[in-house]
């Protein structure tokens, strides 16, 4: 039987014991306005929790606890674009960057957090489905006894009732007015107070504290309690949403629950409301933001550029907006716009590596080696730098050799490769260079192991099937051009014109023909397959 009624009658905790104390198995609903949170239960204990407008932030807790690398996380992210269903979780452990034991953890600290903040809930409604269980494939699933998460959820709300006196909102901006370690007297702080206090800089919000330090809401919130107790930290102002919206509670109300769906990858439902937001305010920024970012995952470029433009002037020059928007025209193919979208997000933030290098890239495909040189360098040297990535060496190695300078090439590669060594581009841009300079079996040892990589980088394979092609092992050549263009299907025209020439010599004349006739599809310019294709017809 459906139990269900109103949080303001009956407690949260009230509920969990009752439902423990009668070992029942469903689901446990909770709203409150535009906030929604559940509950699974199996036989009286938590197996599963979690509230859809709080950002799941798996990954990035596991980076900044230093579990896993950033490297590791990008890696997972990418494949859970490719494996659309697979949980962020499942494939980290499956790459081998984290044991299921220490996963399994941090899932618990995170279903232990959503239960806490659904603690704090004091109005709403409650709605519990009996037998109901978690139906998603690769979720990881936990058993707790309700009575100790009551425990330590009725000492947190009592904490958190005198930690909400200073911090009433997330969106509150705190700044540092003495550092603890310049007191007269020597200050012992938490290990959550040293996490937080780097980034409490009078511009990041509480949420973005949060964030950066890699804690959760609570401990957060506790340990800017201690240091504002203390004096060393003060209240400097708020991000507010009246600006946003201004005041418009079902217009932010259209904007929560977008960014909810959004984050729970109900993308359908996402742009329901960011639409309804945008019905409300044609320019609102962030439902056109997000909208942007939603036609980016769809690869509608165009889409893209309609949502951005449609923001205020002063939004629209912004950061953010401008270096997605300098991507997507690039993608376009309209780089000297995109050159121009990516100067003003430098001018927003002077020496951001990530523009530099974008920069670079941008230079590099308009044909101005000099000046793509140029920014790398730039890029190489900003103090804001802390590590140059894979992708820097390997475009620096593209530059290079593209420059004609194939030693300095070979040297930038190889430098990269001691810092990132499973690194597909790079891999296959060094063996590139070498194989130029006629160093045949080294350049097929880099792309050996660029196919051993993940994710493997298409190029790999195409270079191996050239080198078989070019010493007559067409039955080799063949075997690395088919995984090619299984990888990538519109990789170039070349590559199916050797297809269909192996085809050919193996009297396969069908094959050969489908196999130009898609070479001609991506370059109706090509002759070499045009003269082929007229001699099987006049033959």
């Amino acid at each position: 039987m459906a139990i269900e009624g109103a949080l303001q009658d009956v407690s949260l905790a009230d509920i969990c014991q009752l439902l423990g104390m009668g070992q029942k198995t469903g689901c446990l609903s909770l709203t409150d306005r535009s906030n929604f949170g559940y509950i699974y239960f199996e036989n009286g204990r938590v197996v599963h929790a979690s509230v859809l407008n709080r950002p799941d932030r798996l990954g990035e807790i596991l980076v900044r606890n230093h579990v896993i690398t950033r490297k590791d996380l990008s890696r997972a992210v990418e494949h859970q674009a490719v494996e659309r269903g697979k949980r962020l979780g499942e494939i980290l452990v499956e790459q081998d960057s984290i044991e299921l034991e220490k996963l399994q953890h941090y899932i618990q600290l995170q279903i232990e957090e959503a239960v806490y903040n659904l603690f704090t809930w004091d109005r709403g409604s409650f709605h519990f489905d009996p037998d109901q269980r978690p139906d998603e494939e690769g979720m990881f699933l936990v058993d707790i006894p309700p009575e100790a998460l009551l425990m330590e959820g009725a000492r947190r709300v009592d904490e958190w009732s005198l930690v909400e006196r200073k911090i009433p909102s997330f969106d509150v901006v705190f700044q540092l007015d003495k550092h603890p370690d310049d007191a007269e007297e020597e200050v012992e702080l938490t290990r959550h107070q040293r996490k937080v206090l780097p980034f409490i800089d009078g511009v990041r919000t509480v949420t973005e504290i949060m964030n950066e330090a890699g804690l959760v809401e609570f401990d957060t919130g506790k340990a800017l309690y201690g240091l504002i107790q203390a004096g060393f930290v003060s209240r400097a102002g708020e991000r507010s949403t009246v600006q946003e919206t201004g005041g418009d509670e079902a217009l932010q109300q259209h904007l929560n629950l977008g960014v909810a769906f959004y984050r729970s990858g109900m993308m359908e439902d996402a742009a329901r409301e960011f639409n309804a937001a945008l019905a409300v305010d044609p320019e609102q920024a962030r439902a056109n933001f997000m909208l942007g970012l939603m036609a980016f995952r769809r690869g509608e470029f165009e889409e893209v550029l309609r949502h951005f433009s449609a923001m205020p002037d002063e939004i629209r020059t912004g950061y953010s907006v401008a270096r997605n928007r300098a991507v997507a025209l690039e993608l376009l193919g309209r780089l000297d716009e995109a050159l121009e979208a990516l100067a003003q997000a430098e001018e927003a933030r002077p020496d951001d590596p990530e523009v530099l290098l974008l920069k670079a890239i941008f230079f590099l495909k308009a044909h101005r080696p000099a000046d793509a040189m140029e920014a790398l360098r730039a890029y190489r040297t900003s103090p804001r730098l802390s590590e140059p990535s894979d992708v820097y060496y390997a475009y620096t190695v593209l530059v290079a050799a593209v420059s004609g300078d194939l030693d300095y090439a070979v040297q930038v590669g190889r430098e990269g490769l001691r810092e990132h060594p499973e690194s597909g581009p790079l891999l296959v841009n060094t063996g590139a260079v070498l194989e130029r300079q006629g160093e045949l079996e080294a350049a097929e040892a880099l792309y050996k192991r660029a196919v051993s990589v993940s994710p493997v980088p298409p190029q790999a394979h195409k270079n191996l099937g050239d080198q078989a092609y070019a010493r007559g092992d067409m039955e080799g050549a063949r075997v690395q051009y088919e995984k090619a263009v299984k990888l990538s299907p519109r990789m170039g025209d070349d590559i199916y014109l050797r297809l269909g020439s192996i085809a050919y010599k193996d009297n396969d004349q069908d094959v050969a023909v489908l196999l130009w006739r898609r070479a001609l599809d991506l370059n109706p310019g090509n002759e070499a397959v045009r003269s082929n294709l007229e001699m099987l017809a006049e033959g």
